[in-house]
């Protein structure tokens, strides 16, 4: 198993929805991908295990183009039992069992 912690701002997307995303340091994105490498699922995501808190959920990473890492969606659910929002810095664990 792979486990990585890390800090990263909570953002809204602006299309229709408004997800709420963690954008991955790039450096990290490219270790997990390296890790990955053959396991991305439609849409090139990657079925991983967050932790916020004391919340954990299964989830998937993403990759963003824009800015070449990994996003990972931060469920309502999760940021209402955290008291997280948009702006915020959340500190996460991401866990990937190969």
């Amino acid at each position: 198993m792979f486990r990585y912690d890390v800090q990263a701002e909570i953002w809204v997307y602006p299309g229709k929805g408004g997800w709420h995303f963690v954008t991955l340091p790039p450096e990290l994105g490219a270790r997990i991908k390296t890790a990955m490498a053959g396991m991305a699922r439609p849409w090139g995501s990657l079925g991983v295990e967050a932790v916020i808190g004391q919340t954990r959920w299964r989830t998937s990473l993403f990759p963003d183009k824009k800015s070449g890492s990994l996003l990972l969606p931060i469920k309502t659910a999760v940021r209402v039992r955290e008291g997280l929002r948009a702006g915020d810095t959340a500190k996460l664990t991401i866990e990937m069992k190969l």
